[in-house]
């Protein structure tokens, strides 16, 4: 492989780095357990960014109960975000050779 064709490949890479932090940093997903008792928001970085809990739950008293609804919520959530991560990365590395199957560590 000629440099001049490496340095344009590794331009498109960053290229694709840029856009991918960009929709990375619009990813917001929304993911709920109990039929809608306990509402998670996360953003793309998978930092939960709201938590809604029914005051129902309360009333109940069980503790067990709001910690697996919890836990469902923010595994979902995510799942949610991996999703449309993977979506997304599909869409921008589609004119790049080789990319499109890449897995990045931490990422999906």
């Amino acid at each position: 492989m000629e440099v001049k064709a490496l340095q344009q490949l590794l331009s498109q890479f960053r290229q694709v780095q840029e856009n991918l932090q960009k929709h990375v940093d619009n990813v917001h997903v929304e993911a709920s357990a109990g039929g809608g008792m306990v509402v998670i928001r996360m953003n793309g970085q998978k930092q939960i960014t709201d938590v809604r809990i029914d005051p129902e739950i309360f009333a109940g008293k069980d503790a067990e109960l709001l910690q697996d609804l919890i836990r469902a919520a923010v595994n979902d959530a995510c799942r949610r975000v991996d999703d449309e991560l993977a979506a997304q990365m599909k869409g921008l590395a589609g004119g790049l050779p080789g990319i499109t199957g890449l897995k990045i560590p931490g990422l999906f």
